[in-house]
């Protein structure tokens, strides 16, 4: 009879046989509806906030969730880490590792879920002054953390289970963890907000409790379903901890470089005044809302390509590159007709007036190339993460920012305003999305060079 400990993962190496294409449309298919369901409910959020009717309020929340994205990238590199490790393995057909790993991962995501929470709820009044958050909205950002931030610890182990059931190739359950979160937070947040007066403080209590439902439905479908878990032990914990942080290291610092350029680029827009930042809250909400779809390709190809390059088919792993890139193209082309049609719609929707309402359009306009940019650059991070080479994504996610954002926000900013800043953006994602979709095509092809030639 075969011990606990040794038992296997049911899951096969789906993704090495049949349509890469098919394969990447149902996963992305699939994760959209949860991902969409998450920013659909925290633009509402934001929208029941504005209807409040002081954009400080609104400015207050943006400026929250801009230092709460930071605990976020640690996060989702937690989870790149954790997924490729055992999408790998069950790639290569080690399913008794692969279990391992699964378990030891959550351990890990956990435990450093918890640990970036500390500084940012102990010194959030300082994260936020370096944001350059000031009156009325920085009291609001720092009563939102002040409930958040603890929870953080949740939402590592909560995405550490969606990536575990996108590594295992279960599409349809690693959206149920976004959708019913979403669900959560969509029933609570008028009721807190509005029914029992809470205003901002009822969107933060809100989105812990969808925290709670994250990592309930995702233990379910892993641990019931699946059988994917054994108790870790203290030993497998300690081993484990080299290949997880070999990924997730670099994939850790290669997040970190996009809230430090939204910090850095949230700074200078404060500049510019309350409207600016409450145009650029609303942009934020917007923004994930309508590029769901790219989130989750991004999210949806690291299993597909993990496995196959485990199993060696490099042929596929090319395949798959090059439609990620064509799919993701055809698809912002398509997202920046609808925004500029629904862009005045968008504005009243906020009731943004003024200056806020100028710089939502401008978003719609124009802001939004630099996504037509930064899809490639995504698409290409997630294979370099997968395919080992980590490092590139963080050298190209800090050469965006050190490079990219930080001149040309500033120059941009200073000589043409809030809207120049912006463009500033735009110019840096050409530059390193580009560059960056070249060397994914490059990195493969040596791959495939060097599987040819054997050991």
């Amino acid at each position: 009879m075969t011990k606990p400990e040794e038992r296997v993962l049911r899951a096969r190496p789906v993704f090495t046989e049949g349509s890469t294409l098919r394969h990447v449309l149902v996963m992305t298919a699939s994760g959209s509806a949860g991902i969409i369901a998450l920013f659909v409910v925290d633009l509402l959020s934001l929208l029941y906030v504005s209807w409040l009717g002081d954009p400080a309020k609104t400015a207050g929340v943006g400026l929250a969730t801009q230092v709460l994205f930071v605990a976020m990238s640690v996060n989702i590199g937690l989870s790149i880490g954790v997924t490729a490790v055992v999408a790998r393995a069950i790639g290569a057909g080690r399913r008794v590792d692969a279990r391992r790993l699964a378990s030891s991962g959550l351990v890990h995501a956990t435990v450093v879920g918890a640990l970036v929470s500390i500084p940012i709820f102990v010194w959030r009044d300082a994260v936020l002054e370096a944001f350059g958050a000031a009156g009325e909205a920085r009291a609001i950002a720092d009563s939102f953390l002040a409930i958040t931030a603890p929870a953080n610890a949740l939402m590592a182990l909560g995405m550490a289970l969606q990536g575990l059931l996108r590594a295992l190739g279960d599409a349809r359950r690693s959206m149920y963890v976004t959708l019913f979160g979403a669900l959560a937070t969509a029933a609570l947040d008028p009721l807190l907000i509005f029914g029992l007066n809470l205003g901002p403080d009822g969107a933060a209590i809100s989105t812990v409790v969808s925290r709670f439902v994250f990592c309930a439905v995702g233990f379910w479908a892993v641990v019931r379903v699946h059988q994917a878990l054994r108790a870790p032990s203290a030993t497998s914990v300690r081993a484990d901890i080299a290949p997880v942080l070999a990924i997730a290291g670099p994939a850790i610092l290669t997040n970190l470089a996009t809230p430090i350029a939204n910090s850095y680029a949230m700074r200078v827009f404060a500049g510019f005044g309350e409207p600016i930042v409450a145009a650029i809250a609303i942009v934020d909400r917007v923004t994930p809302v309508a590029f769901g779809v790219l989130f989750a390709l991004t999210g949806a190809i690291g299993p597909i390509l993990a496995q196959n390059y485990g199993a060696r088919r490099l042929d596929r792993v090319l395949r798959t590159l090059s439609e990620c890139f064509a799919l993701s193209a055809g698809y912002v082309a398509f997202v920046w007709l609808l925004l500029w049609l629904l862009g005045p719609a968008i504005a009243d929707l906020f009731h943004a007036v003024g200056r806020t309402r100028d710089m939502v359009l401008f978003y719609c306009n124009f802001g939004v190339m630099a996504w037509a940019f930064l899809a490639g650059l995504f698409v290409a991070n997630t294979a370099f993460n997968n395919l080992g080479f980590a490092f590139l994504s963080t050298f190209f996610n800090w050469g965006r920012t050190l490079l990219g954002v930080i001149p040309f926000v500033t120059l941009g900013g200073r000589w043409y305003g809030p809207e120049g800043a912006f463009g500033g953006i735009v110019a840096g994602a050409a530059l390193f999305g580009t560059a960056a979709a070249i060397t994914s095509f490059i990195v493969v092809a040596r791959l495939r060079v060097s599987a040819e030639r054997g050991p």
